[in-house]
């Protein structure tokens, strides 16, 4: 069985990343005078990639003495988490290049990460190896590194991905892949690559990782609640941050700063922060993927425009094979009752998986109870990265490719459902044409917002 159905499409070969058409775009200008200095030209990067040499991603193993350098792209809270667990994973690892569109987020988590107990001393990138600007990942990617990290916002991970896999890196990827079905179907075919280039390849669903969930997932999977009929997921939360806008800053770098609130470059909080209970129920059916779906959604208290275009809640019903249904809730609401969990609901049991809120248990013919204390008790985040530096060691490497792309379509698929108001099958979902993309980025010129997405208006593209 197919399980993406319809990846042989003719659209899944030509229609590719955005960079393909314009990169990110070809006008940009940096704003001031200082930013100018920072950025470097891309053409030098580019020739350092094409020419990089096929070092560890065509090597069986790497020896537990070599030293394995580690570049970060995006120097954001999770790039940085992402930087300080890869070095903790591995006695021999040295973050040696680092890469952000700006020179205070630079600098910062540089200082973070050099104060760091245990760690700062493999915290080693000198001045020549501190990018900035739209090029930085390419520079990063051709500094001589091994390993690069990408924590920048989603709407550029496909790029990145691409360039990385090319340059044969291994590669530790955040989610959501992608924002939309061109840049997944790129994600799709880097995967692909990275396969024949035996490249480690592993996702930020940190919740794979983790102890208790693997523990409930391998009970759910041997048959402890029988046949699952129905999942239950959530992610509500509270609201998140942002930054009011700065004297010099122009609508880009506003856009950019605050990029949460902008489905090109988050996807929407589907996609940025609710496909963890997405990719849990997923899980849940094998990484078998929904057949279709119908979402509800819309801004009810994050109404103004500093909010950018993104909902602030969605409710979205998926159909699986065999009349399994899956219903996700997610919101971003400030002093509502809050919710991250995914309930399994079978036909000899109820799983509950608890995410922050607990251990997970089932109830029925198979009681279980997870005992904390049975097993290591080691953070999931850490988890991911022992596990992705211990299989680079090995030559065994880990590649979580296929599913990682599975539910960023997932979540997707969600978010079109909700905007349009459509059933949107996976099909749809998978070969849609919508480029959320902008055709160019000035940090000068103005930057019109799109829309905020109005059910029976917005079109399915």
């Amino acid at each position: 069985m197919n399980l993406w159905s319809a990846a042989s499409n003719p659209s899944y070969n030509t229609i590719m990343a955005p960079e393909q058409k314009n990169e990110f775009g070809s006008s940009f200008k940096p704003a001031d005078k200082s930013r100018r200095d920072f950025i470097k030209t891309s053409s030098a990067a580019v020739g350092g990639i094409l020419a990089a040499p096929l070092i560890l991603g065509t090597k069986a193993s790497a020896a537990p003495g070599d030293t394995l350098k580690v570049g970060l792209i995006g120097c954001g809270g999770r790039g940085t988490g992402a930087a300080s667990q890869a070095l903790n994973a591995d006695p021999n690892v040295v973050l040696t290049a680092m890469g952000d569109l700006f020179p205070d987020h630079l600098s910062a988590k540089l200082d973070v990460l050099k104060k760091q107990a245990g760690i700062g001393d493999r915290v080693q990138v000198p001045e020549s190896n501190r990018f900035i600007g739209f090029d930085a990942y390419k520079q990063v990617i051709a500094s001589g590194v091994d390993v690069v990290i990408l924590a920048t916002p989603p709407g550029f991970r496909p790029v990145h991905f691409k360039a990385a896999v090319e340059a044969n890196k291994h590669v530790f990827i955040e989610k959501p892949m992608a924002t939309d079905a061109p840049g997944l179907r790129s994600i799709m075919a880097s995967v692909e690559e990275s396969k024949k280039r035996n490249l480690a390849v592993v996702a930020g669903f940190c919740w794979r990782y983790s102890t208790p969930e693997r523990a409930i997932f391998e009970k759910v999977h041997e048959g402890a609640i029988g046949d699952i009929r129905t999942l239950y997921g959530t992610y509500n939360t509270g609201s998140l941050w942002s930054f009011p806008r700065k004297e010099g800053w122009g609508d880009l770098e506003f856009t950019l700063r605050n990029w949460l609130y902008y489905t090109w470059l988050s996807g929407d909080h589907i996609a940025e922060q609710a496909i963890h209970a997405l990719d849990w129920m997923a899980w849940a059916m094998k990484d078998v993927p929904p057949l279709r779906a119908i979402g509800h959604g819309g801004r009810q208290v994050r109404t103004d425009p500093i909010y950018g275009n993104v909902y602030d809640h969605f409710a979205v019903t998926y159909e699986y094979p065999e009349n399994v249904r899956g219903f996700l809730f997610s919101r971003q609401q400030t002093n509502c009752a809050n919710d991250n969990s995914c309930t399994m609901y079978g036909t000899k049991g109820i799983a509950h998986e608890l995410g922050f809120n607990g251990a997970p248990f089932i109830k029925g013919e198979n009681a279980w109870r997870y005992k904390k204390g049975e097993h290591p008790d080691i953070d999931m985040y850490q988890i991911e990265h022992n596990e992705f530096f211990a299989s680079i060691r090995s030559g065994n490497h880990i590649n979580n490719g296929d599913r990682m792309a599975k539910s960023t379509l997932k979540a997707i698929m969600g978010r079109m459902a909700a905007y349009t108001g459509k059933e949107i099958t996976w099909d749809m979902a998978l070969n849609s044409q919508e480029n959320l993309f902008p055709a160019e980025l000035s940090w000068d010129k103005p930057m019109p917002v799109p829309p905020v997405a109005m059910p029976g208006v917005t079109p399915f593209i």
